[in-house]
């Protein structure tokens, strides 16, 4: 006796594990498209982050070691 399969499963061929998905032109596109995402974020976001930090700490150790502090 033949067990059958889901009727939404016949279409869709399975992947055999171990095997990597060949990428499609679809998918590479979709790719492409992350990455300049990515890059546009740490454009607008990350760079601008760390600056603001970096400024913070520059003026925190200005106030600290400046020379009218010391008397």
């Amino acid at each position: 006796m033949r067990r059958r399969r889901a009727s939404g499963c016949g279409d869709i061929m399975r992947q055999l594990k171990g095997k990597p998905k060949k990428e499609t032109s679809k998918d590479k596109k979709e790719r492409k498209q992350a990455m300049q995402e990515a890059r546009q974020q740490v454009a607008t976001v990350v760079l601008p982050t760390l600056a603001v930090v970096v400024l913070l700490i520059v003026v925190f150790v200005y106030v600290a070691t400046r020379p009218g502090a010391i008397e």
